[in-house]
């Protein structure tokens, strides 16, 4: 690990002021300390934000939830409140890490992961997300665990949260602060970013903008509802695909569906056309199948991962499937 100097902020002001191109913000460190010791991030300094006052879930005005930034995944998780109103996300949550992790992971922290490719890890390799200009060594090379949409001849990482796979089913809202104190939201299908040319941006963020909350919409799916995460091994492993379903049933039919996709793209994948075909349908395998075709046919595969394909397909029609049978 390289020298950095430390700076631990007393409030979100100090925390603006002392933020440079040269900092990262540091919450719970269960993703950038590891990234600093395998020489991966080379910040100069590290401002320790864990400790502001950004760690309650309050009411929004419209009906929805508003989750503190420095808030752990756990607690949000296990919140009462997400546990009822919010099912999809604490099952997300949970699915996540470890319970250690989970304790110490703020959900600021949460949206601001960086891929697990392992090119991306190994100093060695070429990677455009670690260092622009040196090509992608994943697009040629071991791409089982990568990307079929969305990808660039630059890059073919996936995003690894859980939680924001949840968030863009159900729909969220990013409030950040700007260096000059003013504030911003940021919808979440806007917050991560497609790689392009610029793999190495993950996010919308702007130099110096601090998260602040994660607005959550007025409940929707509070009773169908189901997060499919499918992987190498049972535990402790990152999705090779997970889905984020929920639908709200009214006389028989769906009148609303929200559809995520993760580990199939460089930012969690809304399903934003099946969403549409399911508004007014019946809920039945036929639907499920059908919006699973329109979700998987622009799929792009590499080399390795085209199990992905049929996979997804599977993966969408049994997480509808299990949220239509699953009661909170």
């Amino acid at each position: 690990m390289r020298p950095f100097t430390y700076t631990g902020a007393k409030s979100t002001e100090e925390a603006l002021r002392a933020a440079n191109s040269d900092s990262h913000y540091l919450g719970g460190g269960t993703n950038l300390i590891d990234l600093m010791k395998e020489d991966v991030e080379r910040p100069g300094q590290l401002i320790e934000v864990a400790s502001l006052d950004y760690k309650r879930i309050t009411p929004n005005e419209d009906g929805g939830l508003k989750l503190g930034a420095m808030l752990s995944n756990s607690d949000t998780a296990n919140h009462p409140d997400i546990r009822t109103r919010y099912p999809l996300l604490s099952m997300a949550m949970l699915s996540a890490a470890t319970a250690q992790i989970r304790n110490m992971a703020t959900n600021g922290g949460n949206l601001l992961q960086r891929t697990r490719c392992p090119y991306f890890y190994e100093t060695s390799m070429p990677c455009n997300k670690r260092e622009p200009g040196t090509g992608c060594g994943a697009l040629h090379g071991m791409n089982a665990t990568h990307a079929i949409f969305g990808w660039s001849e630059d890059c073919v990482a996936v995003h690894p949260s859980d939680m924001c796979v949840a968030l863009a089913a159900i729909g969220a809202t990013v409030e950040v602060q700007q260096p000059d104190g003013s504030s911003r939201m940021i919808e979440f299908t806007d917050f991560h970013r497609l790689p392009g040319d610029h793999p190495e941006k993950d996010t919308n963020l702007m130099p110096g903008e601090l998260i602040t909350a994660i607005h959550l919409s007025k409940p929707v799916f509070s009773d169908h509802y189901y997060y499919l995460k499918i992987r190498e091994r049972a535990s402790y492993a990152f999705a090779l695909v997970s889905v984020a379903a929920g639908l709200n049933i009214k006389g028989g039919v769906i009148a609303e569906a929200g559809l995520a996709m993760g580990g199939v793209a460089h930012k969690p994948w809304k399903l934003f056309e099946a969403e549409k075909f399911l508004s007014g349908k019946k809920p039945n395998q036929a639907n499920f199948e059908t919006a699973a075709e329109l979700a998987i046919k622009d799929a792009k595969p590499l080399e390795d991962n085209k199990y992905k394909v049929e996979m997804g397909k599977k993966a969408i029609v049994r997480a509808l499937s299990q949220a239509y049978e699953r009661k909170a």
